[in-house]
């Protein structure tokens, strides 16, 4: 189901650019590193049974130590990305399916090159979230002609990233894990409102 005029034009106001078929999908830095720093300072006494001090600071002082800054978007401008989208709430999964309909383009992902830290992945696995939709400040989704040549040059400045799929002009949008294909759904809650409601 597209979505109306008014929520379409809000939904690209989002978004720097406009995805083109044919374009490479980067992410600029691991994904939920802003909803893994809130879970650690609000969930301290559970997170503290399974885990050290150390630990937790890391995944308190993961969006500064690891998240993006102008840089990354002065970049991929000079790089002439077609488009960019500061990852938010909804995490990657939402990043993916506003950049994608808002393009009005089709998609292919897949779910294990998206750079992630494991102090995320352990943190979510506690708490039974979905990283992929856990709040994502910090984290760049790109589109651009010949991502590669992007992703040394972005790791050349100290960031991780990594091309994760491909735009086409069709209408299916469908991420990859293994052997396994699904479709991208529109976006449902953010993972940390649920956890936090607790």
């Amino acid at each position: 189901m597209r979505l109306g005029q008014a929520a379409m034009e809000a939904l690209r106001a989002e978004i720097t650019g406009c995805l083109k078929p044919g374009d490479e999908l980067v992410v600029v830095c691991p994904v939920a590193l802003k909803g893994t720093s809130v879970i650690a300072k609000n969930k301290k006494d559970k997170l503290a049974e399974r885990f050290s001090a150390g630990f937790m600071q890391n995944c308190i002082s993961l969006q500064d130590d690891y998240g993006a800054g102008s840089i990354v978007w002065k970049i991929a401008q000079e790089a002439e990305a077609s488009a960019l989208y500061a990852m938010g709430e909804g995490g990657f999964l939402s990043a993916l399916w506003k950049m994608a309909e808002a393009s009005e383009v089709g998609l292919e992902a897949d779910f294990r090159k998206v750079p992630i830290r494991q102090e995320t992945i352990e943190v979510c696995e506690i708490f039974d979230l979905n990283p992929y939709k856990l709040q994502a400040d910090g984290a760049v989704l790109i589109g651009i002609r010949g991502g590669e040549a992007l992703v040394q040059r972005l790791r050349n400045e100290g960031f991780m990233a990594e091309v994760i799929g491909q735009t086409n002009s069709g209408n299916d949008r469908l991420l990859y894990s293994g052997g396994s294909a699904r479709y991208l759904e529109r976006p449902a809650e953010d993972e940390l409102q649920q956890l936090l409601k607790e």
